[in-house]
C-alpha cells in the first residue's frame, strides 16, 4: 500500500485538498495560487493528501507539483488527463505519490496497462468514475482507490444524490473518494455516512479567502445538531449559526413537528422516531426503542436503514457522574445528546470527543420554539 492510499484509509474522514488556478466549469478561481504556500497550509489544516493540477487547462504545470513537493511532506496526487507511461514517469520524478486515471478517457485494456505501469513505478492511482458503469469497470479492474465524481464532465452539473448512491454501493475493501461538490461540513458528512473514506475538495478552497482555514473548518468535529425544530425561522437561524444537522421530532413530544421542514443544502435533515422506523423525506433517522411506553435513552442514527452512529442520551453530571467517561469509551461515531447547552457543551466535547453534539430543550424559549440567541451560542461553543 502506497503512502497516498494509506493516508486516505486512515480512520475518520480524510480530505484531498486541491490546488488549481482555474476550472473549465467555473473559469478563473485563484490565478495567483502558489503551491509553495498552499501545500504546507493544507498539511497543517489536516489534509490527508494534496491534489495538484498539472494540466494547462486548469492553469497548472509540472513545476507546481515540484513546488508542492519541496514545500510539504503530505502525499501528493498528480492530476491531469494522463494516458501514457511517460507521463507517469514524469509525475513520479516531479514528486507525486499518486496519479489520476480518468476511466472515461481509456478503455479497459489501456486502463489495466496504466495501472500496471503506475504500480511498477511505486505510484498509487485514483481511478475516477462518473456513473454506475464506470464504477463497475473500475471495480473489475481491481482499482484500489475509487473516485466517484459528482460532476458530469459533459454538462458540469453536480448530482450529489447520484454520487452518494454510487459511494454507498462501492465495495468496502477499496478506498472510496467522493469528488466535487463539497462546500459544507454537512456535505462532507453525507459522503462520510454513505461510506466515503475521503473527499476531494477543490473549487471551495480556491474561492476561500484563506484556503487552509476553510479546509480546517470543513474537517472540524464535532458536527452540531439542533433538534426539536418546528418553525422555518428556527431552521434558518440554526443554519445561519452554522449547525450541520436539523432535527425534527416526529414522535409524541411537546416539540413534535407536523412534518420535516425544508433545510438548506448546508445542512442534513434528521427525523427523530421512537419504536418503528417509518419512511421519511429526511437524510437521516434518529431512532430510539420504546420501553414501557417511553423512549429509551440511547438510540442509533440511521442512513437508509443502516446504523451509522450511536446516540448517547443519558443522565448528565447532576444525576450520573460517570456519564462522560462511559461516553468516551464507546467506539465509533458518537452523537452526544441529553442536557447539552451553551454552558456545558465545550466541557462535554473536551471529555468525550464526540462525532456530533445535539441540543434541543436547552435552546428553547418555549416547547418547540427556539431562543435564537441560545441557538447561536450553542453552535459557537460547540465549534
Amino acid at each position: 500500500m502506497g503512502r497516498f492510499r494509506e493516508a486516505l484509509a486512515a480512520p475518520g474522514l480524510g480530505a484531498i485538498a486541491e490546488i488549481k488556478r482555474r476550472s473549465p466549469s467555473a473559469g478563473d478561481l485563484r490565478p495567483d495560487a502558489d503551491p509553495r504556500l498552499l501545500a504546507p497550509a493544507y498539511q497543517v489544516a489536516g489534509a490527508a493528501a494534496v491534489s495538484v493540477l498539472v494540466d494547462e487547462r486548469f492553469g497548472g504545470t509540472w513545476d507546481d507539483l515540484r513546488a508542492a513537493r519541496a514545500a510539504s511532506a503530505v502525499p501528493l496526487l498528480a492530476k491531469g488527463f494522463f494516458r501514457t507511461r511517460d507521463e507517469l514517469v514524469q509525475a513520479k520524478e516531479a514528486g507525486a505519490d499518486a496519479a489520476l486515471l480518468l476511466l472515461r478517457d481509456l478503455n479497459d485494456g489501456e486502463s489495466a496497462s496504466f495501472l500496471a505501469a503506475a504500480y511498477e513505478l511505486g505510484l498509487d492511482v485514483l481511478v475516477e468514475t462518473h456513473d454506475a458503469e464506470e464504477l463497475e469497470r473500475a471495480i473489475a479492474l481491481g482499482a484500489a482507490i475509487l473516485g466517484v465524481n459528482a460532476r458530469d464532465l459533459s454538462t458540469f452539473e453536480i448530482d450529489r444524490a447520484r454520487q452518494l448512491e454510487l459511494v454507498s454501493g462501492a465495495p468496502r475493501d477499496r478506498v472510496v473518494v467522493a469528488e466535487s461538490g463539497i462546500s459544507s461540513r454537512a456535505q462532507g458528512a453525507a459522503a462520510e455516512l454513505a461510506g466515503a473514506d475521503a473527499v476531494l475538495i477543490g473549487s471551495t478552497l480556491m474561492r476561500a479567502t484563506d484556503p487552509g482555514a476553510k479546509l480546517a473548518e470543513l474537517l472540524s468535529r464535532p458536527l452540531v445538531k439542533v433538534c426539536g425544530l418546528t418553525r422555518s425561522e428556527d431552521v434558518a437561524v440554526a443554519a445561519e449559526a452554522g449547525a450541520d444537522f436539523a432535527g425534527f421530532v416526529l414522535a409524541e413530544s411537546p416539540r413534535r413537528a407536523m412534518a420535516p421542514l425544508p433545510v438548506p443544502e448546508t445542512m442534513l435533515s434528521v427525523a427523530v422516531l421512537v419504536g418503528e422506523v417509518e419512511a421519511t423525506p429526511t437524510d437521516l433517522v434518529q431512532l430510539y426503542e420504546s420501553e414501557n411506553g417511553h423512549r429509551a435513552r440511547d438510540g442509533v442514527l440511521l442512513r437508509h436503514g443502516k446504523t451509522v452512529a450511536r446516540v448517547l442520551d443519558l443522565p448528565w453530571l447532576d444525576e450520573d457522574d460517570g456519564h462522560w467517561d462511559k461516553a468516551a469509551s464507546v467506539e465509533g461515531r458518537v452523537l452526544l445528546a441529553g442536557g447539552l447547552g451553551p454552558e456545558n457543551v465545550s466541557a462535554a466535547i473536551q471529555a468525550v470527543d464526540p462525532w456530533c453534539v445535539d441540543a434541543s430543550r436547552s435552546l428553547e424559549a418555549a416547547p418547540g420554539i427556539k431562543d435564537h440567541e441560545r441557538v447561536r451560542s450553542f453552535v459557537e461553543a460547540a465549534r
